[in-house]
């Protein structure tokens, strides 16, 4: 089986990852050369996966990466962590919005912000980017972005079932082009992944019991990247 651009691009964060991490943590000049190779070699994976278009500016994107290193600790290359947010009101529909950038419609997410935990930061980023006030009643689902296909970005996401309980629509004026309550049946379009998430989304919604949604281990877990292995 052929490797798609998906599986070149998580190939390649997880080297510059590996490379980076030995970076911060060596003081050995042969073992720097060698995590640097690493880095040229990710990167030259960006180009062939389409996330590069000139390959001359292979240099620019080892160079980023050689920038975010740190020392010790701080320089442990880990994956971001996003929230997300299923939200339901009293007639069953569920609260999208509409990203600025991308025209794309999605349950409200956003990064997680420091000194908050998972669950503050649902409330906080569903109020600012759509208006609307909810109560968080447990987590739905703890997904790997990249295995999902949602991000180029290495990436844990945490969706949480929320319930409205306050608020009126109101569009974040720079990240959202639009907001609004949707039926199962009324979906908007272009929608970001829904046959992954529209059956335990609106299942939580409806007062069904859902189980925590999670990403199997593959077996082996390189050689196929986009499930279960029988």
């Amino acid at each position: 089986m052929r490797p798609t651009e998906s599986d070149l691009l998580r190939w390649s964060e997880a080297l510059a990852g590996i490379a980076r991490t030995g970076l911060g943590f060596t003081e050995s000049l042969y073992e720097r050369e060698r995590f640097e190779e690493i880095l040229h070699v990710a990167a030259d994976m960006r180009v062939v996966a389409g996330m590069v278009p000139d390959g001359h500016e292979i240099e620019s994107v080892v160079e980023e990466w050689l920038t975010s290193v740190g020392a010790g600790v701080a320089g442990y290359v880990t994956p971001k962590v996003a929230v997300g947010a299923v939200v339901g009101n009293h007639e069953g529909k569920i609260l999208l919005v509409q990203r600025a950038d991308s025209g794309i419609w999605l349950y409200p997410t956003g990064w997680a912000d420091i000194g908050y935990s998972p669950a503050e930061v649902v409330v906080k980023e569903v109020e600012e980017e759509t208006g609307i006030e909810v109560e968080v009643l447990g987590l739905l689902a703890v997904l790997d972005g990249l295995r999902m296909g949602f991000t180029r970005v290495p990436m844990y996401s945490l969706v949480w079932h929320c319930r409205a309980v306050g608020g009126s629509l109101s569009a974040h004026p720079l990240e959202c082009a639009d907001v609004g309550w949707f039926g199962e049946d009324e979906l908007p379009w272009p929608l970001a992944g829904a046959a992954s998430w529209q059956g335990w989304a609106f299942g939580a919604i409806r007062g069904e019991p859902v189980e925590l949604v999670w990403d199997r281990p593959r077996r082996p877990v390189w050689r196929h990247p986009r499930g279960d292995s029988p």
